[in-house]
């Protein structure tokens, strides 16, 4: 994988990339999360953090692929800068606009709105601070936009908003905000004016470094969890910490036998509270003493107090019997992880990436595994490893091309049954998203796309799809 290196120079553009026209949405917003311009399908925001705005490299965008009965194409789509009309900022090389994405109604009108950091945004002689924006959704989808609040205080290189969670952390019914940096996490209470203003907003003391937060209905008292993971010393397996509301305040609990960066929320299970699902990718060495060579996933299991600490998670590996392929060194196996239900059983199903497994003698080609849920938990009946060499996904699997790198489980064409979307985050040097359709046998390679970067006009390095929007 490519590594970055922070900018120092900052170059200004005032080029500008144009929405295509779209289909007229309904009348009335579908008030789902993830449905941009209401017309009740759910759409597909991409990151493209490499995107090159006019001269500046990496200045970043993002890319929204529009969801109907037939699924998504290239043609519908909505790239947006922070040149682009009514989004505030400049683009500028080495921003990294769209690195991070989460999606929600944040002003109560009914049409889903995306959040997008910028993890390496300077604000004035104070490099890589970061900053996040509101994009907000209406009839013609994405447009315009707004500042998040930035705290005052925020350090040099703090990477602030590259972790992002949008829920509704309270129960009020308004959804409610989370960011994270380096040195600073903080939580915004909706509803967000549209200066993008919030309630009020809050410092997330009791956390330290982390980059990364998900959420999810973990008690099933209508409130989501705040779940932030992190990296601790002599532990790269990381710790996870997550906050749960007690009808007046929010309250820090422990996973203290838990390791993982990466997570997702579903309901495996199918008992009506959410189950917390952690990718481990790391190998284990000298300073991680846990996991699994290639890597592993766990899922920890939610009840009416959340999920017991002292509960024996399910753990699963490229070794586990029924399981395809083989822990390998390096496969990142839990690198990124998606939760939805592909076959309408009304169990929670989990994809898993694994974008540095090896096929054959093609390095990093990629795969995603595909697990299904059941009244018993997640299960390896049924369980299929899926690549660009498998009949019928379009392409072919060639060195680097990190299939697997971004996943998530979406219904994008309204038919009760959820899609998977990966990203192949090296795919031609530039990166692609490929969608299969979810059916009651599992996914389906009836209807695949395939959509690289250039067929939706990212240019420079792109790094298109690295992300999608939870």
């Amino acid at each position: 994988m490519r590594k970055r290196v922070p900018l120092l120079a900052t170059i200004l553009t005032t080029g500008l990339l144009t929405a295509l026209p779209l289909t007229p949405a309904a009348a009335a917003p579908s008030r789902l999360a993830g449905d941009f311009n209401g017309d009740g399908y759910l759409d597909i925001a991409l990151s493209a953090a490499g995107h090159r705005v006019g001269t500046a490299d990496q200045a970043g965008a993002v890319v929204v692929l529009y969801g109907s009965s037939s699924g998504v194409s290239a043609a519908r789509r909505t790239v947006i800068t922070q040149n682009s009309t009514g989004v505030p900022g400049t683009a500028e090389a080495g921003d990294l606009f769209g690195e991070s994405l989460a999606a929600g109604d944040l002003d109560g009108d009914g049409y889903s709105d995306l959040v997008v950091g910028a993890p390496n945004e300077s604000i004035g002689d104070r490099d890589g601070v970061g900053s996040a924006t509101i994009l907000w959704g209406g009839k013609s989808g994405l447009s315009g936009g707004a500042l998040v609040p930035q705290p005052s205080t925020l350090e040099e290189w703090n990477s602030f908003a590259g972790g992002i969670a949008v829920a509704d952390f309270d129960g009020d019914g308004k959804n409610d905000v989370t960011l994270t940096g380096r040195t600073q996490t903080r939580a915004y209470k909706g509803p967000f004016t549209r200066t993008g203003t919030p309630v009020n907003n809050l410092r997330v003391g009791e956390l330290g470094t982390t980059g990364n937060v998900f959420a999810g209905d973990l008690n099933g008292d209508r409130a989501a969890e705040r779940i932030y993971p992190f990296l601790v010393d002599g532990d790269e397996g990381g710790d996870i910490r997550y906050f749960t509301w007690n009808g007046y305040k929010h309250v820090m609990k422990d996973l203290p036998n838990a390791d993982g960066l990466p997570g997702s929320v579903g309901d495996i299970n199918g008992d009506g509270y959410g189950d917390v699902v952690l990718g481990d990718p790391t190998d284990p060495g000298t300073v991680k003493k846990s996991g699994h060579k290639g890597g592993q996933i766990s899922v920890w299991y939610g009840g009416p107090n959340g999920p017991d600490p002292a509960q024996t998670p399910t753990v699963i590996h490229q070794d586990t019997a029924g399981v395809p392929g083989a822990g390998e060194a390096d496969d990142m196996f839990g690198s990124a992880i998606g939760t939805g239900d592909i076959n309408g059983d009304g169990y929670g199903d989990v994809a898993v990436g694994a974008p540095g497994e090896d096929l054959g003698k093609v390095g990093e080609a990629g795969a995603v595994t595909v697990l299904f849920g059941s009244a018993s938990g997640l299960t390896t009946k049924g369980v299929k490893t899926w690549t660009q060499d498998t009949e019928g996904v379009p392409g072919s699997s060639e060195a680097w091309d990190r299939f697997g790198q971004s996943v998530r489980l979406i219904d994008i064409n309204n038919n009760g049954k959820a899609d998977l979307v990966t990203g192949a985050g090296g795919e031609n040097g530039y990166g692609a998203v490929t969608i299969l359709r979810g059916s009651a046998s599992g996914l389906s390679t009836g209807s695949a796309k395939f959509i690289g970067a250039r067929d939706v006009s990212v240019q420079g390095n792109g790094d298109f799809a690295w992300a999608v929007a939870q």
